[in-house]
């Protein structure tokens, strides 16, 4: 179980994820390898600088799809790596909120889609969760996953390798093919197709 830690003064950053300009892989997967932390914990600390970030679960949360150990806390597992121009504004705004402009909700709903009963609308040009469906999985994300990050400049030059090399299971583009990568592909699909456009 991991605690929930104070909050850093205004403008503190902790050590080790100080913002790193040239950084390698190497040194971004071990950034991206701290202690995961709650997402109440992470939102507060959270800084408005591009980097990296990685979503952390325990093995029983979404147990088919696999991922690799924390090295921080072998009680969790990897599930999806990201890039943002802001952390704070992608993980806060996007990820813990509309599941029209996150990838990774997207994704989470389509697996847990028949287990939760979530239900989805088409608004715009995409599938979106109805309102009472995003609470709820914004409230699962908040009781099931634990983040970390890394502050760079240029974090999206380093993605795709870096999900080569750690293997994180929600991420679809750069992963290695086989069972859970179908799994994850067909759960996109699924939460693709339900819902479409009213007809006028």
């Amino acid at each position: 179980m991991i605690e929930a830690e104070p909050t850093p003064a205004d403008g503190e950053v902790d050590p080790p994820l100080a913002g790193r300009a040239g950084l390698d892989v190497p040194t971004a997967a071990v950034g991206l390898h701290g202690v995961p932390l709650r997402l109440e914990v992470a939102s507060a600390r959270l800084p408005r600088t591009a980097g990296l970030y990685a979503w952390w679960a325990a093995p029983e949360v979404l147990s088919a799809v696999g991922g690799p150990v924390s090295e921080a806390d072998p009680g969790l597992r990897l599930l999806y790596l990201g890039v943002a121009a802001n952390l704070h504004t992608r993980i806060v705004r996007n990820h813990l909120a509309r599941s029209g402009t996150s990838t990774l909700r997207r994704t989470l709903a389509g697996l847990l889609m028949a287990a939760e009963r979530y239900t989805t609308m088409w608004k715009t040009d995409r599938v979106v969760l109805t309102p009472v469906d995003e609470v709820r999985l914004t409230t699962w994300m908040h009781r099931n996953l634990r983040l970390t990050w890394f502050p760079c400049d240029d974090p999206r030059s380093h993605e795709t390798r870096l999900i080569t090399e750690l293997g994180p299971p929600l991420n679809v583009e750069g992963a290695a093919p086989g069972a859970a990568r179908d799994l994850v592909t067909s759960a996109k699909a699924a939460y693709a197709a339900s819902a479409r456009p009213t007809l006028a």
